[in-house]
């Protein structure tokens, strides 16, 4: 079976699984890994290597070098994920760095739960979730805190904020909590405070406790978002947060209302954002405020970890 034939197939086999799932994507630039199956049956894969250096945001969210399997499997199923994910480790004794900062991934998704088993028996957790929203207006609760835009002058409330999130990530999932960190985050922050309104705060007795950093992403024909989004507006939740001592009492929960119905102002397709599945409180949190998972990024770190 050629690659396009595969990727035709797979992309009835992604249609079956969930209806939100954009037309399967052919593979970036890689390099090619093919595999068969006991009964002759072909199945194929291209690995691509991303290298993040310090000071770009993703610095905070993924090892020095990632490779990422993008298999083409076609109906295959659990069969041809297994047989896909043996080339890549014959692939990583060969050719891949399996050095401490680095990491093995496969992006795939979440319903297909016949080949999430695979993942597991090749030694992958699933660590993080990109997950979806439908785009509805959400009734908000009585406020207890002032939600308002940041301005500039809640710079360090803002960046205290979010590195209280990095810090916990990190605790739970694939942050990675670098020396660069503070820098990074301000320096990702500080343009936007005063400037735009997808930067929010929740405010008590004049004290910075939330924070809810967002944007609105548009999904073309062109933009790297289409591999995982259908075409269209979405309105995205980078970071949620709230100081440790102020949790628990809702304030989450009215930011995001506040959130949900400024994304809904701009007639978006949907929302989505990225949470971590072994984060306790994520993992409750998101699923409460309307959101379900999509893609799921398997991970092993180091990449010499794959089995």
């Amino acid at each position: 079976m050629t690659v396009d034939a595969l990727l035709a197939a797979q992309e009835e086999r992604f249609a079956r699984l969930d209806r939100l799932l954009p037309p399967a994507p052919s593979p970036e630039p890689g390099e090619a890994v093919n595999a068969a199956l006991p009964d002759g049956t072909r199945v194929a894969a291209v690995v691509t290597h991303q290298r993040t250096e310090p000071g770009m945001p993703s610095w905070l969210w993924s090892a020095a070098d990632t490779y990422e399997l993008q298999p083409v499997v076609g109906h295959t199923g659990a069969a041809g994920m297994d047989a896909v994910l043996r080339a890549f480790r014959h692939w990583l004794d060969r050719v891949g760095d399996r050095g401490a900062d680095t990491a093995a991934t496969v992006i795939w998704p979440s319903r297909d739960v016949e080949c999430a088993r695979v993942f597991l028996d090749h030694g992958l957790q699933p660590l993080t979730v990109t997950a979806v929203r439908k785009p509805t207006t959400v009734r908000a609760p009585s406020l207890t805190v002032n939600i308002r835009p940041a301005l500039a002058s809640d710079e360090d409330a803002v960046v205290e904020l979010a590195m209280a999130e990095v810090r916990y990530s990190a605790n739970v999932g694939a942050a990675v909590l670098r020396v660069e960190a503070e820098r990074t985050r301000r320096a990702s922050l500080a343009g936007r405070l005063g400037m735009t309104d997808d930067v929010w705060v929740a405010e008590r007795d004049g004290m910075v406790i939330g924070l809810a950093e967002t944007a609105i992403v548009a999904t073309t024909p062109t933009a790297r978002t289409r591999r995982q989004l259908p075409i269209g507006l979405w309105g995205y939740v980078n970071c949620l947060s709230v100081l440790p001592g102020a949790r628990g009492a809702g304030i989450g929960q009215q930011l995001m209302a506040v959130v949900h119905n400024h994304f809904a102002g701009h007639r978006t397709a949907g929302y989505f954002l990225h949470y971590n599945p072994p984060n306790p409180l994520s993992s409750v949190f998101w699923p409460r405020q309307g959101y379900r998972p999509l893609w799921t990024q398997w991970e092993v770190r180091p990449a010499g970890g794959l089995r």
